[in-house]
């Protein structure tokens, strides 16, 4: 969960943006509201937890939080991020995003096969 406010005021930075967003989440996220940023920073904290690392082993721009043609989210995995996923035996992850007026906050279950 992240305070909405603050990730505003981040992204802001052409140097967070750039280490915390992947390419193709940026141009999605470009179109969006500051909760988008801040979902899309939650899932990224989320998937650090699911896989049992936290934020080490990998960039964040390596976890992109993406939408699909009916605008359901997904994540998009590269780098390290991909291979410490895989390691781990994880095939699929599902992701899920909501906030508030000043909150965001992200669940990701990471699924075993």
């Amino acid at each position: 969960m992240v305070e909405i406010s603050r990730i505003e005021r981040s992204v802001g930075n052409e140097r967070f943006s750039r280490g915390v967003y992947g390419d193709r989440e940026l141009a999605e996220l470009r179109e969006r509201r500051a909760e988008s940023y801040a979902g899309a920073f939650c899932a990224k904290e989320a998937f650090s937890k699911a896989i049992g690392t936290g934020i080490r082993g990998f960039k964040l721009t390596e976890v992109q939080l993406l939408h699909d043609e009916l605008g359901a989210p997904y994540l998009h995995l590269s780098g390290n991020a991909q291979q410490i996923a895989m390691s781990k035996g994880f095939v699929n992850f599902s992701v899920s995003i909501s906030h508030t007026a000043d909150l965001a906050t992200a669940i990701v279950i990471g699924e075993k096969g």
